[in-house]
């Protein structure tokens, strides 16, 4: 029986405003099924996204909404998490919207371990502004602002969700949507800050620009530069380079979740509770 993602829709706001064979779509369904197979209430989940491509994610779900600036994805969920610390809130952010001008927000969101799941939709680009290079636009690519080929280190997004205290961290690809669909269902479970770096295409303002004239030959470079844990780790360090590991990456349930601190301070100012130590804070969720 085909899936009904109507329910889940803007209906209106078909057909959306993605390219044809873009990834964001890939994306936007395996996430719908994700909250779907978690029975989770339309009443009871907010996605916020910025500005790009990626922007438009918060216009096609029939959920709780936000569409705020370029950069401000995590600044705006965070505000929302403290108020309704019982929703899900879910932020949908580019590469050059959540570790560019977003980069901070993002780091001290997962610093703060505050139950959030941050979706980056990865094409190594600024798609929606013709090209320019992005925090993950591999070292070499043409792009519009680098015409001489980008000469920026090829910035590994997860290793900054790692280093940064997020307490779940995972990387997936839109070419397999079951996989993609159950790492959304494990993100949206986590209590937690969940890192998630989702690889796509954009083929075109990044592909066929850079000797990939189609959509496929897309995907097929972005199949060629991810392979999952396991076989990455059995690799020789020399052949690691410029490889990235799918899956999860980082899973780690012991770390307090900041809502729950929060409601503690709220505990302590109301004359409720003693003052907090910093064994409270060492606490098992």
């Amino acid at each position: 029986m085909a899936f009904n993602y109507d329910k889940y829709l803007r209906l209106e706001k078909m057909p959306t405003l993605w390219c044809w064979g873009c990834g964001d779509g890939v994306i936007l369904k395996a996430f719908i099924r994700a909250v779907d197979k978690l029975g989770i209430s339309q009443d009871d989940i907010c996605v916020v996204s910025g500005i790009g491509c990626s922007g438009r994610f918060s216009s096609y779900v029939d959920f709780n909404t936000v569409h705020t600036t370029h950069g401000r994805t995590v600044a705006f969920a965070t505000g929302i998490k403290l108020v309704h610390p019982d929703k899900y809130v879910v932020c949908v952010a580019g590469d050059g919207d959540a570790l560019a001008i977003g980069g901070n927000h993002t780091i001290h969101g997962a610093r703060r371990n505050i139950d959030i799941t941050l979706i980056i939709i990865n094409n190594f680009i600024y798609g929606l502004t013709n090209s320019q290079t992005s925090p993950t636009t591999p070292q070499g690519m043409w792009t519009v602002s680098q015409k001489a080929g980008n000469i920026d280190p090829t910035f590994n997004a997860c290793d900054l969700g790692i280093a940064s205290g997020a307490s779940f961290v995972a990387r997936e690809t839109m070419l397999d949507p079951k996989k993609l669909e159950k790492i959304f269902v494990k993100a949206l479970e986590h209590r937690g800050f969940s890192f998630l770096d989702i690889m796509s295409n954009c083929h075109i303002n990044l592909g066929r620009k850079n000797k990939m004239q189609s959509a496929m030959e897309n995907l097929e470079w972005i199949d060629s530069i991810t392979m999952p844990k396991k076989k990455y780790d059995a690799l020789p360090e020399e052949e690691k380079l410029n490889v990235f590991p799918t899956g999860i990456l980082k899973e780690d349930k012991e770390v307090r979740e900041y809502c729950d601190m929060y409601a503690d301070i709220i505990a302590v100012h109301q004359g409720k509770r003693k003052v907090i130590t910093q064994d409270d804070f060492a606490k098992k969720i």
